[in-house]
């Protein structure tokens, strides 16, 4: 299984990065090849200042070695071997009209003294972060979600979209890092789904990924914005730091198994402002948005 969903990643690396070069236009992704000194590696891919993307990154990694003891701690086991793998992405694009997306497809093994495996499960998901609300958009990046978890089970949906709205909630200010999509962990082999029955699922959402999001980009990409537009845009991409530093599991994941800190960090956006006690005009376009963030809503 390891090595099946590790060549999916990287082909479907591939096929994101072409996507996203496709539609900015202008701007190539720069490819990094790294090592990890206790075992494995990655392949990170990074845009910056295109045409519509100001900073991105479409990453895959490959790491194993010993479990970490702060990795132990939370898994409730003793010493022992892992192999993790994934790729995760993240793009900031330049207006504040096109939305800010993040997805993530993982999966993770451990094993017993003889190297017999003794857990693995997948995980991931796929959420967007709107700066303005189109809710037309929203709708369409929801729908395509569905879509692809139908083909599995009708109770897939409903299920990770409201993980993904418990999981991306930025608990100290009482508000959602975005409107959300899909997010699952944990799922392991049972009786009604075989882990290659879970490849097929989470492979599905990946491939679903470039459907989910282009289509919005190609919509919001040429509209007219103005310097307090992006003001707002980098005040709630102060958010979106905060909720990736202080909540998120893979960027603490990354940090404790000593993983590359530029490509763990490479989801914060280089344009961000922290403006004192700031609020959403009453009755703005603003105000929208940030009443969607505090209660989530079902698009489809």
């Amino acid at each position: 299984m390891k090595e099946q969903f590790f060549t999916y990643i990287q082909n479907l690396q591939d096929t994101i990065v072409a996507g996203l070069e496709a539609v900015d236009g202008q701007a190539k992704f720069k490819e990094d090849l790294w090592e990890r000194p206790e075992g494995g590696g990655g392949r990170t891919r990074v845009i910056e200042n295109g045409a519509v993307f100001e900073k991105g990154g479409v990453n895959i990694s490959a790491v194993h070695g010993k479990l970490p003891e702060s990795m132990q701690k939370l898994f409730n086991v003793g010493e022992a071997d892992f192999f993790a793998c994934g790729l995760s992405l993240v793009l900031h694009p330049k207006s504040p009209m096109v939305p800010t997306v993040h997805a993530n497809w993982r999966y993770f093994e451990m094993y017993d003294e003889n190297g017999k495996v003794i857990q693995q499960w997948f995980g991931g998901g796929q959420d967007l972060t709107p700066y303005y609300l189109f809710e037309e958009d929203a709708i369409h990046f929801h729908q395509t979600c569905k879509t692809a978890c139908d083909k599995h089970n009708p109770e897939f949906y409903p299920k990770y979209k409201k993980q993904c709205d418990a999981y991306f909630w930025n608990a100290h200010r009482n508000e959602a890092r975005g409107i959300g999509g899909l997010f699952f962990d944990y799922c392991k082999a049972t009786d009604e789904m075989s882990m290659e029955n879970w490849f097929d699922f989470v492979s599905e959402v990946g491939n679903s990924f470039l459907e989910a999001y282009v289509p919005i980009v190609g919509k919001r990409k040429n509209l007219a914005y103005t310097p307090e537009l992006k003001t707002w845009q980098e005040i709630r991409r102060g958010r979106y730091v905060e909720f990736n530093l202080v909540h998120d599991k893979g960027t603490l994941f990354g940090l404790k198994t000593n993983g590359r800190i530029e490509s763990i960090l490479m989801s914060l956006p280089p344009h961000v402002q922290w403006v004192y006690d700031h609020h959403a005009e009453e009755g703005s376009e603003e105000e929208k948005l940030v009443n969607v963030l505090e209660n989530p809503r079902d698009w489809v």
